[in-house]
């Protein structure tokens, strides 16, 4: 399996990460940034009023002094000199929450996305939350039920940003239940590795290899041994059925390597 770049990290959270307590998420992304400027997308917002706020809050807390907000209400706007200005010289981007396929359809291929990317090349670490950790990989979820069993017509899925290649990400995982929509994904294209994230969770990707920190759970699941599946025949109102799925589940402290596909990390002995 291969992974983009190996310049800056990616942040990767599973939604509802906290913004008052010890904040190990956020407080993680302010320290890569070495003071320097995070600019929020709120891109994925269909009515971002608010999410600043909250954000200038809870990053001011842990001295990042220096928040701007990237809003794009069409893709026109991407060309648009005083958009562009607000990446100059940026440490950092913050994909909050909403819609993904706002983010993809407004800024995928377009002057504003480059500018971001040019960000990661240089060093410069990219976060994302809830539908901000959904876009990363090359392909997305999209629509999709939540606390059922997979239904093989029930998936929606398109391009992401392809910053995380040859995984699907899915986020408030075990809040909202979603085993079963990633097995789906996964049963689709065994090639790829479906990581779900919890709340208040994230990924920390740094080259090929992730460390998971927050309080909740990673589900990392594996097709590539898969020996059978009825994703290809059965109607698609019938219920998924997949043999030889290999799952790990990470806490915090905990790792993946996504090129050898194999967890790391001692899980703890009770006391």
């Amino acid at each position: 399996m291969t992974i983009r770049s190996t310049e800056g990290p990616l942040i990767i959270i599973g939604g509802h990460e906290d913004k008052e307590g010890d904040k190990v998420i956020l407080k993680a992304v302010a320290e890569r940034l070495n003071g320097g400027r995070l600019v929020l997308a709120t891109i994925a917002s269909h009515a971002p009023e608010g999410y600043f706020e909250t954000y200038q809050k809870a990053f001011g807390s842990l001295g990042v002094t220096d928040l701007v907000e990237l809003y794009i209400e069409d893709r026109a706007e991407t060309h648009a000199a005083e958009k562009l200005a607000l990446l100059d010289g940026a440490a950092g981007v913050f994909f909050s929450g909403g819609d993904q396929l706002r983010i993809s359809s407004q800024i995928g291929d377009t002057p504003i996305e480059a500018r971001i990317r040019d960000i990661w090349r240089g060093g410069g670490v990219l976060a994302g939350t809830s539908a901000g950790a959904s876009v990363m990989s090359d392909t997305m979820m999209v629509r999709g039920a939540s606390a059922e069993t997979h239904r093989i017509g029930d998936l929606q899925m398109a391009p992401g940003l392809g910053l995380v290649r040859d995984a699907i990400i899915d986020q408030h995982f075990a809040e909202r239940g979603r085993i079963g929509r990633l097995l789906g994904a996964v049963a689709q294209s065994p090639r790829v590795l479906g990581v779900g994230i919890d709340e208040d969770t994230a990924i920390v990707l740094e080259g090929d290899d992730f460390k998971v920190i927050g309080s909740g759970a990673v589900y990392v699941v594996d097709a590539e041994g898969v020996s059978a599946s009825n994703i290809a025949e059965a109607r698609a109102e019938r219920a998924l059925s997949i043999f030889d799925v290999r799952l790990h589940v990470l806490a915090s402290g905990d790792g993946l390597n996504l090129t050898t596909r194999r967890p790391h990390g001692q899980p703890r002995a009770l006391d």
